[in-house]
């Protein structure tokens, strides 16, 4: 028998959901493939992979979708690998150089502006290197291991602000976020200080709801029972083994171990629970009344809704 094709996101936060089929009992049962966001959705798309962890924005614009249950990659408050990094306050730049590995957050970049921040900037899709976004855009969106190593990288460089909107156009509620010392965030004069953002903290303030970031798709009618269920199991193995998958990180990523493990522990959410698919279906309605989809079409979940087994 075939065996069915799997694409996979190269990040770190994926690594939990797919544990099982790399380093547990599941090893060698499915073909799995790794490369960035945008071209898991296109494989899927093209029929040249059966089930992807794809952006969520995706999900609206692939015909004969279904959504595996109860799995996703998703952050009910604060991310820490999804950052708007600035020049210059929200209110005052007027260019965002978008990371092109980048679909949802993209998305989610372009549905704050307009209904969050009430702004109009220009957006140029841009390969993730901070210092070559912020010469060409006043303000770059980053995600995935590259913001992520960032934000740990900064963490003794930062300033909490609490109001971090432009003086010269106050925003109500105040806006969230930090102030980085540019040089030490690679980024030459004449920028001094960086503005920061959390995307995540950005659309909790907005709708008081998580951001689901990612979900397990299939073509209609391959995810079987069993499929089901080994997805299901793989994300529990790899739940369990969170300091596994963060030692391997910290070699692959040279950051710490324990502050890997904390970000999986306490800045991702691997379900795709109640309050999850309301953040979910809220997101899409905002894509669609942006035009960014055709429209906001229900989430439609695979017949195959199985316990997870013991790995």
């Amino acid at each position: 028998m075939t065996k069915l094709r799997i694409s996979i996101v190269q990040y770190l936060n994926t690594a939990p959901l797919v544990w099982g089929f790399t380093n547990g009992r599941l090893r060698g049962k499915y073909d799995l493939s790794f490369t960035v966001p945008s071209q898991c959705a296109e494989q899927l798309r093209a029929g040249t992979a059966d089930v992807a962890i794809i952006p969520a924005i995706e999900y609206a614009r692939i015909p004969d979708l279904e959504i595996l249950p109860d799995l996703s990659i998703a952050s009910k408050k604060l991310v820490r690998s999804l950052l708007l990094i600035s020049k210059s306050p929200i209110g005052q730049f007027k260019s965002v150089a978008l990371d092109a590995s980048s679909r949802s957050t993209q998305a989610l970049t372009r549905i704050l502006c307009a209904e969050h921040w009430k702004i109009t900037p220009e957006f140029i899709e841009m390969p993730p290197d901070l210092e070559t976004m912020l010469r060409k855009a006043d303000a770059a969106l980053l995600i995935g291991d590259p913001a992520l190593r960032l934000s740990l990288t900064m963490e003794s460089y930062s300033t909490r602000i609490e109001d971090h909107g432009s003086q010269k156009t106050p925003h109500k509620p105040p806006i969230a976020g930090w102030m980085w010392n540019a040089e030490k965030a690679g980024v030459a004069p004449p920028s001094q200080k960086l503005f920061v953002f959390d995307m995540v903290e950005q659309w909790r303030a907005r709708t008081g709801l998580p951001a689901v970031l990612a979900v397990w798709a299939a073509r209609k009618g391959v995810a079987t029972p069993e499929v089901v269920a080994d997805f299901l199991a793989s994300r529990d193995f790899g739940l369990s083994r969170l300091a596994e998958i963060s030692a391997e990180g910290a070699r692959e990523l040279g950051l710490s171990a324990d502050k890997l493990e904390s970000y999986l522990r306490d800045n991702i959410d691997f379900s795709l629970d109640g309050e999850n698919r309301r953040g979910l279906e809220l997101y899409l309605a905002d894509a669609a009344k942006l035009g960014l989809i055709p429209q906001a079409k229900p989430l439609e979940w695979t017949a195959a809704k199985a316990e997870a087994v013991k790995l």
